[in-house]
């Protein structure tokens, strides 16, 4: 998702880039058009996996004590609070 903006494209990129450049060019009822195509398949299959920057299992408990501190924050508007309401958001772990 972020990414350098002036970073510059892989050897494998550019060879994926001249790949679709002939396969621009060539006519899609050919037999050499399927095989660019599988050969595009190839190289894209080669291609490094990205990483998301969060994972869903990380986010559902942020998620949840960002919730749980809103709901307190508004209940501390209307009422005081006299329980230590704040020990059912979840510690960090260390």
């Amino acid at each position: 998702m972020f990414t350098k903006a002036n970073a510059e494209p892989t050897r494998l990129e550019k060879v994926i880039d001249d790949t679709l450049s002939k396969l621009q060019e060539t006519d899609p009822t050919s037999d050499e058009f399927a095989k660019i195509v599988d050969q595009l398949e190839k190289l894209h299959k080669m291609l490094p996996k990205k990483e998301s920057w969060a994972k869903p299992d990380t986010l559902i408990p942020v998620i949840g004590n960002l919730a749980g501190i809103v709901a307190i924050l508004n209940f501390e508007r209307a009422n005081v609070i006299t329980t230590k309401a704040l020990g059912f958001v979840m510690k960090t772990r260390a």
